[in-house]
């Protein structure tokens, strides 16, 4: 059967080969694909030509399920870091994380229903204990001075409350403000305060005294973070502006990000910033300013100066929400990386999930953490990421990274906290989706790329549902690479790597069995027309003398002219008298080239005659006049010999229903005259095989006239016609004219006398 082979390796010649994405450096190469054709695209199945079944790339493997591995954009499949649950919060969402100097955990989180949270802290023995329990719905933001007391800040209309552990929690600091959403100390010890629904940073001095610092002229100062020379950086919505604060209080827009709401922002060493951007605006906002406005006066108090800002405040996105409120957010997430010189690029986007946290892994690479599928990505370079892992709660709302390397998550729906890494799985697995072969089909060869390499099984199951189950057949090793699972329409695979093993390519090779083609259905055309010859099918005349029949299958449209050129279609016919025709519906499950053979015989008869043989259009007509007149049937031969050896070529027929060829014309007795004054002139038309058709007479060379049988009715094959005519006054010619449904034609006359 004909057909492209899909088969196709990974250009080996262009790359080296890739080492495990785990290395350490944290680093994936680029690995570049040179597709013939889209990776995973199964086409019709033929018979002669092994065809293969490859998935080569992230959107291939996203259609799977992977377990214990990592995803590189790239497409490579490898270990990921290893995941433990450090935590349950019993709560739904955790949302503040941070580590003080002993190497103990504090989180918070919270939930709608309650009027207070807890703050949870987990030491390195993880040993989980309450350290307090703080009015509020939500802890949306922790920090630790350098003494190792602890800073909640809680909302909606929160405080900040210090934990020493030596007392009870004390209110820090009120911001008098509706929201709060992060907290960062300086090298001074002043911490700053970042708030919504003013948009404004608080700046508080070790003795818990504060004031307005900065105003974003924002609804949300929506996250915050400090770079090496003590500047702020601030992320705002809903304009999503990414704001770097100096110390003296001078504010400078450093980016106007595309989307609406700055979820996170990050700072790494050598002070290149990343910003998360979620949600599409919903109008365009003003130009912004390049240069804020100055910082509040010292002698401000907290809520001096506030700006008022129209409209509703934007989604408090960092409290506890519904489900329905962030799938209510479209647009997706982009990041975005700011050099120290200023210099803004987009880095990272997914146009559905929703980016909550960013941090820094222990090799110094951005980690991002997502909803609403708990995914944990790693952005490797400007074109390459890699998702790490997934977590088993559907959002990751909090990221930390401990000094050796260990990275801690923190997840709504449930609150969790979660460690990763440094160290890998042991073992994954990753579960293909299910390969569709089309029908019955042989398994062959599977090949992982790259090959061989110890660490890396592959195991198969074959079943006739499209989906797997108890009715599929058992996981079944390879056997010499070749798939042992037993012969049916769908597969599926299991890869399952340890140690340094990975992969980016698997090929399946299979061949569909051969299945006889089918000829669906088969009909004579209107008799005295004929198909144009194949080359000039598609050059159907439009003229009157032309018919075009409608596809099968399908009721003809009145006065339709239309013709199509796909299989179920023919070309169309033009008037050639005489002349008789058939066309055909017919179908191979195996998607094989068809060549036909076209035979009749009549009725009565037990030899079949070749009319043509090796067609390879659906139609054919012949020349009717070199049969005699009479019943015929005629027989279609479908077969796939074009696209299988001699041996393999499978065949089918099927018969037409009777038809009529008749070249004869209707014989007319004619004529006898009756009457005197009015004269009546009655003749008969018989025909040995077709139904007659339309009578006509004439008066001496005038126009016809169309007359009706005696019985009204033309429905048979002989009728009786009467003519009612004046005498004549001269000597009057009168002709009639009979055609049958074939319109074969005679022609009679009478003379009239005075």
């Amino acid at each position: 059967m004909a057909g492209e082979k899909l088969s196709q390796k990974s250009a080996d010649d262009i790359t080296d080969r890739l080492p495990p994405c785990m290395r350490d450096d944290g680093g994936i190469a680029m690995r570049w694909f040179v597709p013939l054709l889209p990776l995973s695209f199964c086409i019709s199945a033929f018979a002669v030509e092994t065809n293969t079944w490859q998935q080569a790339g992230m959107d291939d493997f996203e259609k799977g399920a992977l377990k214990n591995l990592s995803l590189s954009s790239e497409g490579k499949l490898c270990l990921a870091p290893a995941v433990k649950e450090v935590l349950d919060a019993s709560a739904a969402f955790l949302w503040a994380v941070a580590r003080d100097s002993k190497g103990d955990i504090y989180v918070g989180g919270g939930g709608l229903g309650s009027s207070q949270v807890k703050l949870l802290s987990v030491d390195r023995q993880g040993t989980i204990k309450t350290v307090a329990e703080l009015d509020g719905i939500s802890i949306q933001a922790i920090a630790v001075d350098s003494r190792d007391r602890v800073y909640a800040a809680t909302s909606p209309d929160g405080k900040i409350y210090r934990i020493d552990g030596s007392s009870k929690p004390e209110v820090f600091y009120d911001p008098k403000a509706k929201y709060i959403w992060g907290l960062a100390f300086d090298k001074s010890g002043n911490l700053f305060v970042a708030t919504g629904d003013q948009g404004e940073i608080h700046k508080v001095s070790p003795s818990g005294s504060g004031s307005v610092f900065f105003r974003t002229e924002e609804a949300h100062a929506r996250s915050l973070a400090i770079d090496s020379k003590g500047n702020l950086i601030v992320g705002t919505d809903p304009s999503g502006l990414i704001i770097r604060v100096s110390p003296a209080g001078q504010g400078f827009v450093l980016y106007q990000a595309p989307k609406r709401e700055i979820t996170a922002v990050a700072v790494a060493p050598d002070d290149t910033i990343y910003a998360a951007g979620i949600g599409n605006k919903q109008a365009t906002p003003p130009p912004a300013s390049t240069q804020l406005p100055s910082p509040a006066p010292a002698t401000a108090s907290a809520l001096g100066g506030a700006i008022t800002v129209t409209g509703a405040p934007a989604r408090p996105g960092a409290l506890p929400p519904p489900a329905a409120a962030q799938q209510a957010i479209t647009g997706g997430s982009e990041i975005y990386r700011i050099q120290s010189d200023g210099y803004p690029r987009k880095v990272w986007s997914n146009a559905q999930e929703l980016v909550y946290a960013l941090a820094f892994d222990g090799q110094g690479k951005p980690v991002v953490g997502t909803g609403n599928h708990g995914y944990i990505y790693r952005l490797d370079s400007d074109y390459s990421y890699t998702r790490l892992v997934t977590l088993s709660s559907t959002q990751v709302t909090g990221l930390m990274t401990a000094p050796d390397g260990t990275v801690y998550a923190l997840t709504g729906n449930i609150g969790k906290m979660f460690s990763i890494g440094p160290r890998t799985e042991t073992s994954g697995t990753f579960e293909s989706d299910v390969l569709d072969a089309g029908a019955f089909t042989y398994w062959g060869r599977i090949t992982a790329d790259p090959e061989p390499q110890a660490g890396l099984t592959i195991e198969t199951r074959s079943g006739n549902v499209s989906r797997p189950q108890q009715n599929w057949s058992a996981w079944e090793k390879l056997n010499s690479g070749r798939v042992a699972s037993p012969s049916a329409r769908f597969l599926q695979y299991r890869l399952t790597l340890s140690g340094s093993a990975w992969t980016d390519e698997i090929a399946v090779a299979y061949q569909m069995k051969n299945v006889a083609p089918v000829i669906e259905e088969i009909e004579t055309t209107p008799f005295n027309y004929k198909f144009p010859a194949p080359a000039t099918a598609s050059n159907a005349s439009s003229s009157p003398a032309n018919l075009t029949l409608p596809a099968l299958g399908r009721k003809q449209p009145s006065n339709s002219a239309s013709s199509a050129s796909s299989g179920a279609n023919s070309p169309a016919m033009n008037w050639s008298k005489g002349w008789a025709g058939v066309r055909w519906l017919a179908s191979d499950d195996n998607g094989d080239t068809l060549q036909f053979k076209v035979e009749i015989r009549g009725v009565n008869e037990t030899g079949w005659k070749l009319l043509r043989d090796n067609i390879r259009e659906h139609y054919f007509s012949w020349d009717a006049t070199a049969f005699p007149d009479g019943k015929y049937i005629v027989r279609v031969t479908a077969s796939d010999a074009p696209s299988n050896p001699p041996d393999q070529a499978l065949t089918s027929s099927r018969e037409s229903d009777w038809f009529v060829i008749d070249n004869t014309p209707p014989e007319i007795t004619c004529c006898s005259v009756l009457g005197t004054n009015e004269m009546t002139i009655q003749f008969r038309a018989k025909d040995a095989l077709s139904t007659l058709g339309k009578a006509e007479y004439s008066v001496n060379g005038g126009d016809w006239v169309v007359v009706e049988p005696t019985t009204r009715l033309t429905d048979s094959t002989e009728h009786e016609y009467r003519i009612a005519v004046p005498r004549p006054n001269a000597e009057t010619t009168v002709a009639v004219r009979v055609s049958d449904e074939l319109e074969n034609q005679s022609v009679a006359k009478t003379v009239l006398k005075p």
